[in-house]
């Protein structure tokens, strides 16, 4: 074996940005955009689908974290009682998504949201990200049991497009962390290896 240090792996320096909403009134929603765009709760648990959505949105902006999930891991994510998945559809096609997580104490982290690349820029998102807060607050209305939610919040970070901050300040989300991380390199994974450029 040879005793030459190998090169570290490259790494990029990472901010995280945490927003919150504490009221229901935070909320200021976007106006719908033009044409048939339709937010559909995606209710039967399908780890194929959701798969699709989180590699086709998050792809070229290196969303990895899921994609070691086994079929039955995904499975039990999706499950979970309050778990939510609402899509975007533009003229019959998937266009984007908002996850909801619940969380103890009426707590609802909006923990993945975005449109695949096709359809940004065209007004969706803001139309989407409004559907998906006021889903969050109204969550405990579909699940018996579940106290009222209190508390909507969400991360972002320097990895996301260059409208993501502006669009969850516009919805009225307010900052409440600023983190940097360092992370390592990696290939945009895409909905299948090499559909982005790095």
């Amino acid at each position: 074996m040879s005793d030459i240090p190998q090169p570290a792996a490259p790494t990029t320096e990472v901010t995280v940005w945490s927003l919150e909403q504490t009221s229901p009134a935070d909320l200021r929603p976007a106006r719908a955009p033009e044409g048939d765009v339709r937010i559909v709760r995606s209710e039967v648990p399908l780890p194929e689908f959701s798969r699709f959505l989180y590699s086709a949105v998050g792809g070229d902006i290196r969303w990895t974290d899921r994609l070691s999930l086994t079929y039955a891991q995904w499975q039990e994510v999706l499950e979970r009682p309050g778990a939510e998945t609402w899509v975007a559809y533009e003229n019959g096609t998937p266009a984007g998504y908002v996850e909801l997580d619940p969380q103890d104490d009426g707590v609802v982290e909006i923990m993945y949201f975005g449109l695949i690349p096709a359809f940004r820029g065209r007004r969706i998102g803001g139309h989407l990200l409004s559907h998906g807060v006021a889903r969050a607050w109204d969550l405990a209305e579909r699940w018996p049991g579940r106290p009222q939610t209190k508390r909507v919040w969400l991360h972002t970070c320097s990895k996301d497009g260059p409208h993501a901050m502006d669009n969850y300040l516009r919805r009225g989300f307010r900052l409440f962390d600023t983190k940097t991380e360092v992370e390592p390199e990696v290939a945009t994974p895409g909905p299948w290896p090499g559909a982005y450029a790095s």
